[in-house]
C-alpha cells in the first residue's frame, strides 16, 4: 500500500545540479592527486634539473602599460669588458710609446755626454775591459755549455712556477708528503713543482761552482782588479750611446758583463736559495729562536725582487747576445767554437724547443704522475 507523504515532515533539500567546468590538465591533476606536496628543497632540486614552469602571477598590470614590444626599453648592453680591454690596450700603447721616447732621449743624452773632452779621455783610458791573469783559460769548455743549458731550463721554469704559485689563490690540486699525518705539509702542486725545480737548480749550481774553480774559469766571471769598476762605467756609456764595446767573449768579457755575471752567480743565486728554503717545507717550523731571527716575512720580501732580477737579467742578456753578433755569441756558448756559422744557432734552437715544451707541460695532468712518486696528489 502506498504511504502518503507526511505534510509535517521537513522536505528533503534538493541537490543542485553540478556542472563540470573544463579545466587544464594541470589543474585537474592537482585536484585529483593524492601525493604529498614537495618540500622546498625538492622543489629547488627539481627546478635545477628541469625546465622552469612559469607561475601565474596575481599582479594585475594594465594592458596599456606594455601595449607593444616597441614600448619595452631594450636592455642596456654590457660593454664593461670591452671598455676594460680598450683601456688596457691604450695604457699599453701609451706605455710603449713612452718607453721608446725615454730610450731615445737617453741615447741622445749619452751621445752628447761621451762627446765631451773629459769623457772621451776617460773612455780612452778605460776601454771597458779589464785584463785577465796570465793563467786565465781561453774559450768555453763543453761542460760549461751543458751547465748553461740546464741553468737556463731550470730558471725559466722556476720563474714560471713561482709566479703561478704566487698568483694561484685557490689551487685545485695539492701534494702531501708520504707519511704525513693530518695533511701536515700539504701544499699546492704548482708550489711542489717549484720546490722540486729549486732542488735540481741548486744541485746544478753546486756542480757549476765546483767546476768553475777547478778549471780556472772563475777568473772570467770574478773581478780580479779594481779597475773593473771604471771599465764597467765605460762599457755602460758605450752601450747607452749605441757605440757598443767590441765583444770578445771567447777570451774575455767586458767589465760590465763580469760584474753582472758575478752578481748573478754569487749574490742573486744564494739569496734566492736562502730565502726559498726559508719559505719551503724543508725549514724547521719548531725552531722558535731561529724563526724569530730569520722571519718568513723578510724572506718573502727578498725572494720576489730576486725573481724580478733574474727575469730582468735574462731579458737583457738575451737581447745583447742577439744584438751584438748572434751567430758568433751562440757559437761560443752552444757550438764550442769561435767562429761565425749556424752550428750554435741550431743547438740553441733545439734548447728553446725543450724549454718551451717544459713550459707548456708544467700542468697537473703531466705533473701528477711525477709528484706521486714522492708523495700523494689529491684535489680539494
Amino acid at each position: 500500500m502506498e504511504v502518503p507523504p507526511n505534510p509535517k515532515a521537513s522536505p528533503t533539500p534538493a541537490v543542485p545540479e553540478t556542472k563540470l567546468v573544463e579545466s587544464s590538465p594541470r589543474v585537474a591533476a592537482s585536484v585529483v592527486s593524492t601525493e604529498p606536496a614537495a618540500t622546498p628543497l625538492e622543489s629547488v632540486v627539481a627546478a635545477s634539473e628541469g625546465p622552469l614552469t612559469p607561475m601565474k602571477s596575481t599582479l594585475r598590470v594594465s594592458p596599456k602599460a606594455f601595449s607593444s614590444r616597441e614600448d619595452v626599453p631594450p636592455p642596456e648592453p654590457n660593454n664593461r669588458g670591452s671598455a676594460v680591454g680598450a683601456q688596457r690596450a691604450r695604457k699599453s700603447l701609451v706605455g710603449g710609446v713612452g718607453f721608446l721616447v725615454a730610450a731615445a732621449l737617453l741615447v741622445l743624452v749619452a751621445r752628447w755626454f761621451v762627446s765631451l773632452g773629459d769623457v772621451r779621455d776617460f773612455l780612452v783610458t778605460y776601454s771597458g775591459e779589464s785584463h785577465l791573469p796570465d793563467t786565465a783559460p781561453v774559450g768555453i769548455p763543453g761542460w760549461l755549455a751543458w751547465q748553461h743549458f740546464f741553468n737556463t731550463f731550470f730558471m725559466v721554469l722556476i720563474i714560471r712556477t713561482g709566479w703561478q704559485a704566487r698568483a694561484d689563490k685557490r689551487p685545485r690540486v695539492f701534494w702531501t708528503p708520504r707519511g704525513s699525518k693530518n695533511g701536515h705539509g700539504k701544499i699546492s702542486l704548482s708550489l711542489w713543482f717549484h720546490q722540486f725545480l729549486d732542488v735540481l737548480w741548486l744541485v746544478n749550481g753546486l756542480v757549476f761552482v765546483v767546476l768553475l774553480f777547478a778549471t780556472g774559469q772563475w777568473m772570467r766571471v770574478v773581478p780580479t782588479s779594481w779597475d773593473v769598476f771604471p771599465n764597467a762605467v765605460s762599457a755602460a756609456l758605450q752601450y747607452l750611446s749605441l757605440n757598443w764595446p767590441t765583444e770578445n767573449g771567447w777570451v774575455n768579457y767586458n767589465s760590465l758583463q763580469v760584474i753582472a755575471y758575478f752578481t748573478t752567480i754569487f749574490v742573486a743565486a744564494p739569496l734566492a736559495a736562502i730565502t726559498g728554503i726559508r719559505m719551503s717545507g724543508f725549514w724547521p717550523k719548531n725552531a722558535r729562536r731561529l724563526n724569530k731571527v730569520y722571519t718568513i716575512e723578510w724572506a718573502r720580501a727578498v725572494h720576489f725582487p730576486v725573481m724580478l732580477y733574474f727575469t730582468f737579467f735574462i731579458v737583457v742578456h738575451v737581447t745583447l747576445v742577439v744584438a751584438t753578433g748572434a751567430l758568433r755569441n751562440l757559437n761560443h756558448m752552444y757550438g764550442g767554437q769561435d767562429s761565425v756559422n749556424w752550428v750554435g744557432f741550431w743547438v740553441f734552437f733545439g734548447s728553446l724547443v725543450l724549454i718551451t715544451a717544459g713550459w707548456f707541460a708544467a700542468k697537473p695532468i703531466v705533473l701528477a704522475p711525477l709528484a706521486q712518486i714522492f708523495g700523494k696528489v689529491s684535489g680539494r
